[in-house]
């Protein structure tokens, strides 16, 4: 096996994986769904991340018959119990419609001080052999900060206007990108997961 699908739609994930690979000296080929014809629809039905991620990695290794990484993100606020967590990227009532989950989030939280206003973002990423899904390589990220009251910011994505990092007096949207990959719960996940699959994939081939 010389190719990782990465169980996604979107290229610049792939590329970004791909790109790290190269650098471990572990030139993986990455491709996406999109390079798949007519791959199927996963329903997020977990209640957890890592429920999540296990879901799409090891339908989209069983149709590919690849070895595939999937991953869940997610908000999870305090002073809301933890929500919006796995529903994050819908929580307007609109899949991925920041304007709407951003402008629900505010709306919850309206009232709430500042010093109650705290909140992790969470990454699992999960890779799974196909036939092997006893032996899934699982790597996690999380990060803490604040929801501000108002976004600032106009760079990344989702909640990033938002979530503000009091070490770095920022807030992502007002990070680049590399700044933003050194510290994130994505950035965490991706590199534990690197640290780790170069000797986990050779294992699987040899087993």
């Amino acid at each position: 096996m010389d190719t990782l699908l990465f169980a996604t739609n979107n290229r610049n994930k792939a590329k970004e994986v791909e790109e790290a690979l190269r650098k471990i000296n572990f030139p993986i080929h990455v491709i996406t769904n999109h390079d798949l014809n007519d791959p199927p629809h996963v329903l997020e039905t977990g209640t957890t991340f890592l429920a999540n991620a296990k879901l799409k990695a090891h339908k989209m290794a069983k149709f590919s018959n690849l070895p595939t990484l999937a991953d869940d993100s997610g908000l999870s606020v305090d002073k809301l119990n933890g929500a919006p967590g796995v529903y994050s990227a819908r929580y307007g009532g609109e899949a991925h419609n920041d304007a709407l989950n951003n402008a629900k989030l505010l709306a919850e939280l309206g009232g709430v001080p500042k010093e109650k206003r705290q909140a992790t973002f969470h990454t699992t990423m999960v890779v799974s052999w196909p036939g092997k899904f006893d032996d899934d390589l699982v790597a996690e990220g999380e990060i803490r900060g604040e929801i501000l009251t108002y976004p600032r910011g106009d760079g990344n994505f989702g909640y990033d206007p938002l979530f503000f990092v009091p070490d770095k007096g920022k807030t992502f949207a007002e990070m680049t990108v590399d700044e933003k990959n050194a510290i994130s719960h994505r950035g965490q996940a991706l590199r534990k997961l690197l640290a780790e699959l170069p000797s986990w994939w050779k294992k699987m081939e040899n087993e």
